[in-house]
């Protein structure tokens, strides 16, 4: 949250996946995002063009549309375009401030890792909170049969392959 200057983490023990990136938003929205924006029902995520979120992967919209109609919230995607990810945020506010707290640390447990995150903070007042996540999500999975064909995703006018929103349908 740029505005409030905390970091929210979350530490996998699997891979990379749509699952997994949607899972994190999911935790995120129950543990902090439905109390700190309360009456919200909209949300905009910044994300880079590429791995478990990639703006080319259809398993990924999938996987936000079925978020988007379990929370009933309207979210938002809005990609950096490929090599552009240096302008977003998060990389200069938060990764730097990690990367130094993990620094020279030889990780033995998850845990350790997790305690470290949480006690990173800046003079400027960052705060990061982490959390664990410790499911094994399934790599390689494919988007449902028909789900290109009926997707319920809307593409902006502008820079549609970069920007769209998942609406709550049957809410």
């Amino acid at each position: 949250d740029k505005y409030q200057n905390i970091g929210y983490m979350t530490i996998g023990t699997s891979g990379d996946t749509s699952e997994f990136a949607c899972e994190s938003i999911r935790r995120w929205w129950i543990n902090y995002g439905k109390i700190e924006y309360k009456g919200h029902n909209k949300l905009l995520l910044l994300c880079d063009g590429g791995g478990s979120n990639s703006s080319r992967h259809y398993i990924f919209k999938e996987d936000l549309q079925k978020l988007a109609n379990e929370l009933k919230i309207e979210i938002r995607i809005a990609h950096y375009p490929p090599y552009t990810s240096k302008y977003n945020p998060i990389e200069h506010r938060l990764f730097p401030h990690v990367t130094r707290a993990l620094q020279g640390v030889v990780f033995s447990s998850v845990e350790l890792v997790n305690n470290l995150v949480n006690q990173t903070k800046t003079e400027s007042g960052l705060k990061v909170f982490s959390s664990i996540l410790n499911k094994v999500f399934e790599t390689g999975r494919k988007y449902s049969e028909g789900f290109k064909e009926n997707m319920k995703i809307q593409f902006d006018d502008y820079l549609a392959n970069w920007n769209y929103v998942a609406v709550p349908q049957n809410c």
